[in-house]
C-alpha cells in the first residue's frame, strides 16, 4: 500500500480522540479512519461517501434498505 496522506475532519474538532481521518489513493480510492482507532480502515469510493453524507444529511439511516 502506498503512503497515504491524512487529513482531518474539518468537522472534528480539537484532538480529544474523537476525530475522523481521510486518505486517498493515487487509483482515487478513499481510506478514512478514526483516531480512537488508527489501524482499522474503511476503504470506500468518493461516490459511495457522497451517498452516505447525502442521506446522512436527509435523515436516513444506512441502515434502511431503501437508500
Amino acid at each position: 500500500m502506498p503512503k497515504l496522506t491524512w487529513q482531518k475532519s474539518s468537522f472534528s474538532g480539537d484532538e480529544s480522540g474523537n476525530c475522523l481521518y481521510l486518505a486517498a489513493t493515487p487509483e482515487g480510492v478513499l481510506r478514512l479512519r478514526e483516531s480512537d482507532a488508527p489501524h482499522e480502515i474503511i476503504t470506500t469510493t468518493p461516490a459511495l461517501l457522497d451517498h452516505l453524507i447525502r442521506s446522512l444529511k436527509a435523515g436516513r439511516s444506512p441502515r434502511n434498505r431503501n437508500l
